[in-house]
């Protein structure tokens, strides 16, 4: 009987700038390590990586759930609404977690493993580990930011009173085996009764890793490695603290490929590599984009809160329009908005274009212009890597890859962060010197819609703006770019991949 080939599978879950990060690595170790073969699951609304990872041998398998199930802000959480949302959740998840497990049963059911196996998840992926467990495969982790979330204060002590001999085992663990270093950095959220029941009850398993199913008893026999770790920034931007464990690896930004970016075919055919192996785009567009080439040529001010909107923040867009407008009657700046296919707010963009008197002038169809042609909304989208040192500043929501996009076009930022790791990549861009202090989320988008809210949030973004365009800012900026421009973070995470297999 033929040996099969060993499998690398990617788990990825969230939204695009949790998923796309590690569908690039995917590729790029399908291109690597032609002996494997490569998977990719993630959400169904992510089918059209499809296209693009199929050009490099990697299979896509989706899931039916969403990349992000929000409960209203408007409404009460512990009213009827809230506890809807409750049982919304949990029927998600509970379909979740059987189509994840019925896909690796599919992918790794066919026979006994092979040592070259494994699964790599994001930490929005963590059905992954135990799934893994399960299969008996090797799991990695990478993940485009630090952990977005910590253990509460009491866990630690909750869990030597509750678990003492796992405890210990944690504790007292020899080097190179998982410890509790491991436990508080990232695995902690596995000994909740949120991932306990699923892995008794459905999988087999002991509700907490490495104790026994049967006696509750750790392995003591049997510790298996501290799994290897790898995050997708710079270390000239993220401090990486002695505390962490040492199999926490740091490759540098996890950039996509340029292709993967062009909404229009016709400019993304246009996508060439130089002799020195950097991807770049000529200044030229494809013709139906000519209008939106000649816009960026004027050196705009970048605004996109990418899944901001369907993620449920965005309540009142025509107010969030009302704002640009004011910052633009009051000063000479030009903006390019993206809205990011944001059914919403494109909507309230069209009924103002329309109502509006500038005459709109052989622009394509996923381009609108307002404000007399100092906004120009666009719903497509091109490489940041392309557009963003063609901007003045880059105004967004604090998310990595939008983050690290502007970093390496050496391009002040202003951030106004909304959830989870955003708050930190807004912190750290003000401390590292490539922005000013973070915008309140109703500094851009106002809770009410009257002219006070409008004028007093326009006035504090104008400031923001003003800020990032110091000279100070700038020049800081520029040099954060010219070093991470040395850096290759998708290379470098193969390289610890390959080194963890034991591949040459």
């Amino acid at each position: 009987m033929e040996r099969r080939k060993p499998k690398a599978v990617f788990m990825a879950f969230g939204t695009r700038g949790d998923v796309y990060p590690l569908a690039a690595i995917a590729a790029a170790f399908a291109c690597d390590q032609k002996q494997y073969d490569v998977m990719l699951i993630t959400h169904s609304a992510h089918k059209s990586l499809s296209i693009h990872l199929a050009d490099k041998h990697v299979q896509c398998y989706s899931v039916s759930s969403p990349p992000v199930l929000c409960a209203d802000q408007n409404n009460d959480i512990e009213g009827k609404a809230g506890s809807s949302f409750f049982q919304q959740k949990k029927r998600v998840t509970r379909d979740h977690r059987r189509e994840c497990y019925s896909l690796i049963e599919r992918i790794f059911g066919d026979g006994p493993g092979l040592d070259g196996d494994l699964i790599v998840i994001n930490f929005f992926a963590l059905e992954g580990w135990s799934l893994a467990e399960s299969f008996c495969i090797r799991c990695i982790v990478a993940a485009p930011y630090v952990v977005p979330y910590s253990a509460p204060a009491t866990f630690e002590s909750q869990f030597q009173m509750e678990l003492p001999l796992l405890y210990k085992y944690l504790i007292d663990a020899p080097s190179g085996k998982i410890c509790w270093k491991d436990v508080i950095h990232w695995m902690w959220p596995l000994f909740t009764e949120n991932w306990g029941s699923w892995r008794n009850d459905f999988l087999h398993l002991s509700p907490c890793p490495f104790t026994d199913p049967v006696t509750g008893i750790p392995t003591w026999h049997d510790r298996p490695r501290s799994p290897l770790v790898m995050y997708g920034f710079s270390k000239e931007v993220v401090e990486c603290p002695a505390y962490w464990p040492s199999k926490v690896l740091v490759c540098g930004f996890w950039f996509l490929p340029f292709e993967w970016q062009f909404t229009c075919k016709k400019c993304r055919e246009i996508f060439v590599r130089d002799s020195s192996g950097h991807q770049y785009v000529k200044d030229d567009l494809c013709p139906s984009h000519l209008e939106l080439q000649h816009f960026i040529k004027t050196t705009p001010i970048f605004i996109g809160l990418s899944s901001i909107g369907s993620m449920g923040f965005l309540k009142d867009p025509y107010a969030f329009i009302c704002v640009l407008q004011t910052v633009l009657s009051i000063t000479n700046y030009r903006f390019i908005l993206f809205t990011a296919g944001y059914e919403p707010l494109e909507s309230t963009v069209h009924t103002i274009a329309a109502k509006a008197s500038y005459e709109q002038k052989n622009w394509s169809d996923d381009c609108v212009s307002l404000c007399n042609g100092q906004l120009l909304c666009f719903s497509g989208s091109v490489p940041y890597g392309w557009l963003f040192p063609k901007c003045a500043v880059v105004i967004h929501h604090g998310g990595s890859g939008t983050t690290a996009a502007a970093l390496l076009a050496g391009t002040p930022q202003v951030i106004c962060p909304f959830m989870l790791d955003q708050f930190y990549w807004a912190e750290r861009m003000r401390w590292l010197g490539v922005s000013p202090e973070p915008l309140s989320r109703n500094h851009l988008l106002p809770d009410k819609n009257d002219d006070s809210s409008i004028q007093e949030a326009a006035r504090v973004l104008s400031l923001a703006i003003h800020g990032a365009l110091s000279s100070t800012v700038k020049a800081r900026a520029a040099e954060i770019g010219e070093t991470i421009l040395l850096e290759d973070g998708v290379s470098e995470a193969i390289k610890y991949l390959k080194e963890e297999l034991g591949l040459n």
